[in-house]
């Protein structure tokens, strides 16, 4: 029997004195450790408005979070838009409610997070779901991605907002029906009083760093990711049509006792977390983690 949830929103204090938004989802008896989902790039927190209240009714705490610069999340200083900073703000969130430790459920940049934490917090971090990333990230996808994360979408009316996600994500959810897009457009643009929609996300959070010199950072991510996978459980979720993180890194990974790895059928770059390959996957892994 699923347990009633509670959803509320929190707010914190990164230690640069921002106000970080988060959608707690709680059961109404705990039976783990909390999780923290972390999403994407430009992302934010209602990637989440699925697979968090699922979490949560298998009796775990789930928090998803705005990271600084998208949602309801202030924006910051460009130089502040890096790892280490993420990093210490999820610490700062598990500070703010009293939590000595937390899974972390990581999308994209969000698993990146969890590796960065396996270096610089480990004590904090219970285990980790990496959907769709790696210590390695191919150079298609970087492209890929680049070519429309660095600007501002300019879109004038929801019809043409769904129109430009198609545009850029059609590719990797090509099932979708009309309802599933006008959700996915949903959590892309805010729309003010005057009608205006703009993207929920500070375009300045895409790096500027070329192809070759987010690569060679590979070499630190996969001593991150050694570590990480030494001390604590991991679950790897790869879409089948990944653009991102490859079969032949997910095997490399796979080879650590602690890892397990999961591909998705169908998926690209990411599962959305409501495939039943998915949400087997998560179930098994938080059955057998504190």
């Amino acid at each position: 029997m699923t347990s009633p949830l509670v959803i509320t929103d929190h707010v914190w204090t990164s230690g640069d004195g921002l106000k970080l938004f988060a959608r707690e989802y709680a059961p109404d008896k705990a039976a783990g450790l909390p999780v923290v989902c972390i999403p994407g790039l430009t992302r934010n927190s209602l990637d989440f408005e699925d697979v968090a209240p699922w979490l949560a009714g298998l009796g775990r705490r789930v928090l998803a979070v705005d990271l600084r610069g998208r949602g309801r999340s202030d924006r910051a200083d460009p130089k502040a838009y890096r790892l280490p900073v993420y990093a210490q703000d999820i610490v700062a969130l598990l500070d703010s409610l009293k939590l000595e430790q937390a899974h972390i459920l990581g999308t994209s940049l969000g698993g990146m997070i969890a590796m960065q934490m396996a270096r610089t917090h480990l004590p904090r971090l219970a285990g980790a779901v990496l959907n769709d990333i790696g210590p390695r990230i191919e150079a298609e996808g970087i492209r890929r991605i680049g070519g429309y994360a660095k600007t501002a979408p300019v879109v004038d009316s929801w019809s043409a907002a769904t129109e430009y996600a198609r545009h850029i994500a059609g590719s990797a959810f090509p099932h979708y029906t009309a309802a599933d897009w006008e959700q996915f457009t949903a959590r892309m643009f805010n729309q003010a009083q005057d009608g205006a929609l703009t993207p929920t996300y500070d375009p300045a959070v895409a790096s500027k760093a070329p192809v070759w010199m987010i690569q060679l950072a590979s070499l630190v991510m996969w001593r991150h990711f050694n570590r990480l996978a030494k001390h604590r459980p991991v679950l790897v979720l790869r879409g089948a049509r990944s653009d991102i993180l490859s079969a032949r890194t997910v095997s490399r990974m796979a080879r650590k006792p602690l890892v397990t790895a999961v591909e998705i059928p169908g998926a690209s770059h990411t599962p959305d977390l409501t495939e039943q390959s998915s949400r087997s996957a998560l179930s098994e892994h938080f059955s057998n983690v504190a």
